[in-house]
């Protein structure tokens, strides 16, 4: 990469691309130059951003936490803005599928139902599976109504809160929630629609009109564009509130998991991104048509492609519910400890279910299960058992993209997680998969930056600006432990379902 002054052009200014994500726990924005050179970065973390009214919900106000973000972070990067800088283009992504309705106003009418984590629509899922077919919505969408779906959603809002319903002039995912008020656009990616389950037909890349008009009724349906598409620029009422240049470029973006593979070069058939967050996710790019009842098939980033996704509910969220049980200990503390117990963690095995499960499951009502607990097994233990168990969850998802859909050329590892190497590193052991490591993990707002830089021109669009950093090569001393445990592991659920089924029934039933 070239140094900021090489950057400068001949007439003395420096052309910058802005990303901006907006994630579950925080936000990160990115300026970075047409060759990828990160100028400067801001992040805004919170906490309890998240609401959790009842059990298997889970809310965000769009408003409160998104829109003050973006106001928060593109204030403080214009304030960073280089000397000769100029902001050729700006890109959102966000988290998704989420549900968020608002007004002729652009104000929210409730707050936005988040994707797969919120399950309350079970009963809308059946119907709508029972109405349509789920043959017939696996075949037009590529992928069976789940928890992920935005239909079923809208329905139960439909059904449950009519007066939110009835006052909503538009819904939105994250990030194009906030492209609508930077631009006054109202438009959705082609990927995010595709996440849109029964609302649109993969095959057309278009709305589907009679299941659209069936489930949205007169909503209307927001205009589709690719992600690297250019859909606005920033109105004179933005630039105010934002500090971005009236009139600069804005490309739509796309749901953050896509964000982050195409930041990390994760763009040619056969490679697989595993997103290290508080959830699990995964996005392998396909090179043609295919599909799975226990995957979701996608529209991709580029135009025109596709891609393979699958997602577990809990994953890095329970190493910091297993550090707040410990009354204090540090996150650092257990890593070290964690890694000094034995592979197995001494005969301790977890489902990792604890807000249900999406893949391969799919199962609402599916809660953790600790096996094997004894009064010798300590914090770490727990903690390491954590890693395992979702490294399991990892190593049943690969199974099944390599022996029933597409092969797994090549396992990128990005995203928080990747950090201190313990979770990437119990991963490839389970796994025996070799993991590839970008050298930066910014994340999805430098794809964002990527994205941005496609669309005003200033990049070919096959540009990848990634650098590679290390690889994660399984251990083979640990082998025979975790493959006797991974069998144990995939026996576990089906023996204690019947169990935990009833037990969530009852957390339900008990709920204020």
């Amino acid at each position: 990469m070239s140094s900021p002054s090489e950057q400068i052009q001949p007439g003395g200014t420096q052309q910058l691309l802005l990303g901006l994500d907006l994630g579950t726990g925080s936000s990160k924005a990115v300026l970075a130059t047409p060759d990828g050179q990160i100028m400067a970065t801001a992040v805004r973390s919170r906490t309890d951003s998240v609401s959790v009214p009842r059990p298997g919900w889970a809310e965000v106000d769009p408003e409160a936490v998104w829109w003050a973000d973006v106001t928060s972070l593109t204030n403080d990067l214009m304030a960073q803005l280089p000397a000769g800088g100029v902001l050729a283009g700006v890109c959102i992504s966000g988290v998704g599928p989420c549900l968020v309705l608002c007004d002729t106003d652009d104000k929210p009418v409730r707050p936005a139902i988040l994707y797969g984590i919120d399950m309350r629509a079970t009963a809308e899922i059946d119907e709508l599976t029972r109405r349509f077919g789920a043959q017939e919505i696996f075949a037009r969408g590529g992928t069976a109504l789940s928890t992920q779906a935005v239909g079923p959603k809208s329905l139960w809002v439909q059904r449950n809160e009519p007066e939110a319903w009835d006052r909503a002039a538009g819904w939105y995912n994250s990030h194009s929630y906030v492209v609508k008020k930077l631009t006054g656009e109202y438009v959705l990616d082609h990927h995010s629609a595709s996440q849109s389950n029964p609302l649109y037909d993969i095959h057309a890349a278009a709305w589907y009109e009679p299941w659209y008009a069936e489930v949205m009724g007169d909503l209307a349906a927001p205009r589709l564009a690719w992600p690297t598409e250019v859909i606005g620029a920033i109105t004179s009422a933005a630039a105010e509130v934002t500090g971005l240049p009236e009139g600069t470029p804005v490309c739509l973006g796309t749901i953050d998991a896509w964000a982050e593979a195409f930041s990390a070069g994760v763009r040619r058939p056969g490679d697989l991104m595993i997103m290290y967050g508080s959830t699990l996710f995964f996005v392998q790019v396909l090179d043609q048509f295919a599909a799975h009842p226990q995957l979701w098939t996608t529209a991709g980033v580029d135009p025109g492609s596709k891609t393979l996704a699958a997602g577990m509910a809990t994953s890095g969220s329970l190493t910091s519910w297993v550090a707040d049980l410990t009354g204090g200990q540090s996150f650092d503390d257990l890593v070290t400890e964690a890694r000094n117990i034995p592979a197995g963690s001494d005969g301790l095995l977890l489902l990792p279910y604890f807000a249900g499960e999406r893949t391969p499951i799919f199962d609402p009502r599916a809660r953790g299960v600790i096996a094997g607990l004894r009064l010798q097994h300590t914090a770490a233990h727990l903690f390491r058992a954590v890693y395992e168990g979702t490294g399991y969850g990892v190593r049943q998802i690969l199974q099944l993209l390599d022996s029933e859909v597409a092969p797994v050329k090549r396992l990128v590892a990005v995203g928080g997680g990747t950090q201190g190497g313990l979770w990437t590193q119990i991963a490839s052991d389970v796994t025996g998969r070799v993991q590839h490591v970008p050298r930066h993990t910014i994340g999805a707002s430098y794809g964002d930056a990527l994205m941005a830089a496609i669309g005003v021109g200033l990049v070919p669009a096959d540009t990848d600006w990634t650098e590679w950093g290390s690889d994660v090569v399984p251990n083979p001393d640990h082998r025979a432990v975790y493959d006797e445990l991974y069998r144990d592991y995939v026996d576990l659920y089906p023996a204690t379902k019947p169990i935990v089924h009833r037990l969530a029934l009852l957390q339900e039933s008990t709920a204020t």
